[in-house]
């Protein structure tokens, strides 16, 4: 049986680096964030985002994604309410993806995997902390947004001390080289459980 090894961090905390360095090392890596943009453009969802927060928020045929991240990023309910319809079909599509894999164990890296209430299905949790700070600065750059946009997306999120008291892992990812060696060293307690 694969074991699913779940890999979260904050917003800017630099978790798709440490995905890519599970992807060099030829272990399976998910990452959810991408396969929820491409859930988001099937006639299934754009069909359901329409029916539960309106046309408006179509534009032809497609979700008009800057609009609908306005709207809920500054009303957690409404967050709620679209988690509501993508989740479950980004769950649906990943355990699809698993049942493919050969592997003792894939890594699933998602920013929301305990808000979302998927650390249930993990076998392990591996969190990426870095400062606020450094997490806000990487975002702007990144995203070309304000830091008022970044710290809207952090508040919609659980801390760090939220998210490392569930954890098995954590790595600190302040700096490259110094998150390198954590990974390491995690990867071989991974290989050696598995």
């Amino acid at each position: 049986m694969t074991k699913i090894i779940g890999l979260t961090g904050g917003i800017g905390s630099g978790k798709t680096t440490i995905a890519r360095l599970f992807e060099a090392e030829k272990i399976p890596v998910y990452i959810a964030d991408d396969e929820a943009k491409k859930i988001m453009i099937l006639p299934e969802t754009i069909r359901l985002v329409a029916a539960h927060f309106g046309q408006e928020f179509i534009v032809n045929n497609q979700i008009d994604r800057k609009k609908l991240s306005e709207i809920v990023f500054n009303h957690p309910e409404k967050l709620k309410e679209l988690n509501k319809i993508i989740h479950p079909l980004v769950k649906k599509h990943f355990d699809n993806w698993v049942k493919k894999q050969i592997s003792p164990f894939v890594i699933k890296e998602t920013a929301i995997l305990f808000e979302s209430g998927s650390y249930k299905y993990c076998d392990q949790i591996i969190t990426v902390i870095a400062s606020e700070e450094t997490r806000i600065k990487r975002v702007m750059s990144r995203d070309n947004c304000t830091r008022e946009a970044v710290l809207d997306r952090i508040k919609n999120q659980w801390s760090d001390s939220q998210k490392t008291s569930k954890s098995d892992y954590i790595i600190e990812n302040e700096n490259l080289t110094e998150a390198k060696i954590q990974f390491q060293e995690v990867l071989k307690k991974l290989m050696n459980l598995y």
